[in-house]
């Protein structure tokens, strides 16, 4: 089953205003969308690295995300999952089992607690 993808900025946005459960390899966004259909983004930055690395990152993810989704996903959400760092070294079913945790918990509504604001830029 081929999983539609996000890919206009405003509907990440709208994810980032969702549930956020962060994982030691990534940061799993999940929120309810109009479409009724599961959803999936992924996001690298290049705080992670170079190309190379960012784009290895993202294809270990999006396998990650087409093995479990179809079974462990919410319905009709989005999901976004953010690389941090060192999740490109982790190990794949590591990585697997921390994301099956992840949605298990946003299924549950309970996402991580919100993050303080930072402080402005000078």
């Amino acid at each position: 089953m081929k999983l539609p993808v996000l890919s206009r900025r405003a509907d990440f946005l709208a994810a980032n205003r969702g549930l956020r459960i962060a994982r030691p390899g990534f940061v799993l966004l999940a929120r309810p969308n109009e479409a009724d259909a599961m959803r999936f983004g992924i996001t690298v930055t290049k705080k992670i690295g170079n190309a190379v690395v960012r784009n290895r990152m993202k294809r270990r993810f999006r396998e990650l995300l087409r093995d479990a989704l179809p079974a462990e996903g919410l319905a009709g959400h989005d999901h976004v999952l953010i690389g941090r760092e060192g999740g490109v070294e982790r190990d794949f079913a590591l990585l697997r089992q921390e994301l099956s945790a992840a949605l298990a918990k946003a299924a549950q509504g309970k996402g991580d607690p919100p993050r303080k604001a930072r402080p402005p830029k000078k």
